[in-house]
């Protein structure tokens, strides 16, 4: 996966240069190589389920309309009756969502996934750490382009160092792991993503590009020490039957953290009185999430992660 992170701005660059629309082809082939591999893999064991209907229909209602007026109150306000509505409907649906989970027979959530201290924090940084790792590189794209004047490929360019970090240290994960703990990885991770949005944040607009792609590494370093382990701990503290459902939870509060800043950081930049004010409300507000989320981490408590060989 670091790979084709890696590679994803660079090529990402390259492609828009030539035509914004190869971004959405180029999945094509890659969605079917996927496929071909998938059908090749040894089918996992089945445990039979009901369907929460309730639990998705409201999981997704809530989650849509929080980033739906996220995404809005950049455009009209926050005060604006459609934004004031689809908050109000997100807080509906999340309420519907709880209740359906702890009353249903056959809830999509079930209710001691998250009792885990472990499994509680592991999640939520999956959550926080997706704010700062989308968000820079959204906000940070649109200054160096639109602000900077470089070109699609050479905004890739820059996101190189940052993304090489984790292409390099990804694979000693384990050993790391190992070595230091679980958890003062992922705090390091953290603090190291706070320092670095915070940094980036309070530079002036007139920095040097290679100033800019250096402090990003410092972003980059989170990658490596926070996802891997943190994913290994989540699936460590939680019986095997359900280590499926944990994955799913835990990847799912990963594409809303991702999804929800680029909505909120949007809404920001467009509301600040300049570009380079909302820039700078956004990563501030990115590195204290982030060490927010640093302390809380620090209550994780040891247990093994024979989970850890498998994100490596």
């Amino acid at each position: 996966m670091n790979t084709l992170t890696t590679s994803g701005p660079v090529i990402g660059g390259w492609l828009v240069a030539l035509d914004w629309r190869w971004i959405f082809f180029i999945n094509l082939p890659v969605g079917l190589l996927t496929l071909a591999f998938l059908a090749r893999t040894p089918a996992s064991p089945r445990r039979p389920a009901p369907f929460d209907a309730v639990g998705q229909v409201t999981a997704v209602l809530a989650m849509g309309a929080l980033i739906y007026g996220a995404i809005e109150a950049g455009v009209l306000g926050l005060g604006a009756a459609p934004v004031l509505s689809a908050f109000i409907l997100a807080l509906l649906a999340l309420a519907a969502f709880v209740w359906s989970q702890r009353r249903g027979a056959h809830p999509m959530v079930p209710p001691g996934l998250l009792a885990p201290r472990n499994a509680r924090i592991s999640t939520a940084v999956g959550f926080t750490f997706m704010v700062g790792y989308f968000g820079l590189p959204f906000v940070m794209s649109l200054y160096l382009q639109q602000h900077r004047g470089l070109s699609a490929p050479q905004t890739g360019v820059a996101f190189l160092p940052m993304m090489l970090v984790g292409l390099v240290l990804t694979p000693f994960s384990a050993r790391l792991v190992q070595r230091f703990g679980a958890r003062p990885l992922i705090v390091t991770g953290l603090v190291s993503m706070a320092v670095g949005l915070a940094a980036v944040a309070l530079l002036p607009a007139s920095a040097p590009v290679a100033v800019i792609a250096a402090l990003m590494v410092l972003v980059g370093l989170a990658g490596p020490l926070v996802a891997p382990p943190v994913t290994a701990v989540l699936l460590s503290s939680v019986p095997g039957a359900l280590a499926g459902t944990a994955s799913g939870v835990f990847n799912t509060s990963r594409q809303v953290g991702g999804a929800l800043a680029v909505a909120v950081f949007g809404a920001l930049l467009a509301q600040a009185p300049s570009f380079m004010a909302g820039l700078r409300i956004s990563l501030l507000l990115a590195a204290g999430i982030a060490l927010i989320t640093a302390v809380m981490g620090m209550g994780l408590q040891s247990a093994n992660t024979p989970a850890m060989a498998e994100q490596t």
